[in-house]
């Protein structure tokens, strides 16, 4: 099954449902993920769970519903869902059907975000920086927006080697390194490059900065770009910007911008994390409306590859290797009806 490019396939990976803050204890909502409503509710004991929305019963929304200690309650019957989306409780009869049961799915709470996972389990966590790891971050989130083509040509931009030249005007020759994970789910790779000293603002920055020019980014699942700048330069740390993919509909993907450092301790290590934030957030700016007018009005078809374009044929294929979820279009058209309700042996 070809997954790179294609509407009709979500592969499995974390998917943002929505913002940490908006969901208090004890409340629930509704909430649509690469076009599946869920409902995301947070249990009293301040653990946030997700399933599939609609009641097995008669298909009410369970976000209208009400939280129940670490359950979800139905609205119209009192039908009562745990994390793992076994009904639990029927008000009016002591058996509960067998059928009686909704799809769970794993969550995770990071960089301000709710995350879902299309199952209910995960191989693995919401994918991190490297540089980061183990240490206590600060995140910060931007206004997330639309492009018109499929998030799989989103990402290429980060791995397209030319555009570095003939978009963002930085005239260096780039070396390119790749590395792919075992579990096939990660990709990362890091571009490395002398800077010229044509003019004077080059001949300023590798004053400043150093003699090279460096970046990389983390592939994960498909749907997660993870990119590193400012890498190995003199009197800068990193920079560390996060890229969240969700398809919305075909011709639509949301993409959510989430700025990360390292949280410093005391008054002025706040205001060096509020800086670098600040930094990032320039520098994203300006990366985004460079390539925003490419890719809401392209047709994507590589017909005359280079070269050079070696990375992007690594890239697709890698995204072809992922995992089709359920919420796939093929899956779902391959799955049984269990509409029907059996009571319970």
């Amino acid at each position: 099954m070809q997954i790179f490019n294609n509407w009709d396939v979500i592969a499995k990976g974390w998917y943002i449902a929505c913002a940490s803050g908006t969901l208090s204890i004890a409340q629930a909502k509704s909430v649509q993920v690469c076009g599946q409503q869920l409902v995301v509710f947070r249990g009293e004991d301040g653990q946030v769970r997700a399933l599939d929305a609609y009641c097995p019963h008669l298909g009410t929304d369970l976000g209208i519903g009400h939280v129940d200690g670490t359950w979800i309650r139905c609205v119209f019957h009192q039908w009562a869902f745990d994390a793992s989306g076994e009904c639990q409780h029927i008000p009016c009869q002591a058996e509960i059907p067998a059928a009686a049961k909704v799809q769970a799915y794993k969550t995770e709470e990071k960089y301000g975000f709710i995350w879902v996972y299309p199952d209910i389990e995960a191989p693995e966590g919401v994918a991190e920086f490297e540089e980061l790891q183990g240490m206590a971050i600060v995140s910060q989130s931007d206004t997330a927006f639309e492009r018109r083509c499929h998030h799989h040509i989103c990402m290429m931009n980060g791995i397209d080697a030319q555009h570095l030249k003939t978009i963002h005007h930085l005239d260096i020759q780039m070396q390119l390194s790749l590395n792919q994970s075992a579990s096939g789910t990660q990709m990362d790779f890091t571009m490395q490059g002398n800077l010229p000293q044509t003019t004077w603002q080059e001949r300023l920055g590798q004053r400043l900065l150093g003699s090279t020019y460096e970046y990389s980014m983390l592939y994960a699942n498909g749907c997660m770009g993870l990119l590193t700048m400012m890498k190995n330069v003199r009197l800068f740390p990193p920079l560390h910007m996060i890229f969240a993919y969700t398809p919305i509909a075909p011709g639509r993907t949301r993409i959510q911008p989430i700025y990360v450092t390292q949280k410093r301790q005391g008054s002025w290590g706040w205001l060096v994390s509020q800086f670098l934030l600040i930094c990032t957030r320039l520098a994203y700016y300006r990366l985004r409306d460079e390539d925003g007018r490419i890719y809401d009005n392209i047709q994507f078809d590589p017909k005359n590859l280079l070269s050079i374009d070696a990375p992007l044929a690594h890239y697709r294929n890698y995204v072809n290797r992922l995992e089709p979820s359920r919420w796939s279009q093929a899956v779902k058209t391959a799955t049984p009806d269990r509409s029907h309700i059996e009571t319970r042996k």
